[in-house]
């Protein structure tokens, strides 16, 4: 991309590059910055942090509207953020965002979220990184309080001299329309977890297959959590990071005897 005093932000997602989703991400972004996008070629959710090591990855340059540069990569979310920086810019933006996904990606989903996973992958280069997500799965999703929301925190997050090193941000928005969201919560992330089931069914041939389903399980009452916030209409916000240590039983574990 050519040289400009103007931020470099790298949008990404796991719903694939045709989804309307990162169109509003894009869209809402488009004038903070110079934008550049590297998206999976087809849908990648669920993915988490995959990455492509047995199978070639390709880029191929998509029609994104004028003065947007854009390419499609065969590979997960994450494989997107690492040819985006190493292959394409050969340097790191200023800013990396990932979404706006077509569902939720709160609480435990972060564990499992491509969307959140191109994210902590950005946190992992040095980069500021937010990943979107919106409350609702549908394929003409409105995304209009999302964009208002994407562009609020982007803005912040450029114009704050002294973010964190390898800050990443979790941003779930309610299904409403921009009147009936409440406001914007910073907060922890609820302690949930999936009970998961599946489907048992048989192919045409008569071999069988699984169809995972589940329910998902909010075990958390808290007020401050993203749960909380996201069922009372506010737009939750989590700070999260992949230093996965717990550092809470390290004094614990320490009087083993080993």
């Amino acid at each position: 991309m050519h040289a400009s005093n103007r931020p470099l932000i790298l949008v990404t997602n796991d719903d694939g590059i045709y989804a309307r989703g990162i169109r509003s991400l894009v869209e809402a972004v488009r004038d903070l910055g110079d934008v550049l996008v590297v998206a999976p070629d087809k849908p990648q959710s669920g993915m988490g942090h995959a990455v492509t090591i047995h199978g070639v990855l390709r880029l191929e340059r998509v029609d994104y509207g004028e003065g947007i540069q854009a390419y499609s990569c065969s590979g997960t979310p994450v494989d997107c953020v690492k040819l985006a920086i190493y292959q394409v810019l050969k340097r790191k933006p200023d800013l990396l965002v990932s979404g706006i996904n077509h569902g939720a990606n709160s609480s435990i989903n972060v564990i499992y979220s491509g969307t959140m996973s191109a994210a902590i992958e950005g946190a992992i280069e040095g980069i500021p990184s937010a990943g979107f997500s919106l409350l609702d799965h549908s394929i003409d999703a409105d995304f209009e309080a999302s964009i208002g929301v994407a562009r609020k925190v982007v803005t912040r997050m450029l114009s704050d001299q002294h973010l964190p090193e390898g800050l990443c941000l979790n941003v779930n928005i309610p299904r409403a329309r921009p009147e009936d969201l409440r406001g914007i919560r910073v907060c922890r992330q609820a302690k949930a977890r999936w009970e998961d089931a599946f489907d048992h069914r048989t192919d045409p041939t008569g071999k069988s297959y699984y169809w995972l389903t589940g329910e998902f399980k909010s075990l958390d009452t808290g007020e401050e959590t993203d749960e909380y916030a996201l069922h009372h209409q506010y737009v939750s916000v989590v700070p999260v990071h992949f230093d996965l240590t717990a550092y809470h039983t390290i004094s614990h574990l320490q009087q083993w005897e080993l």
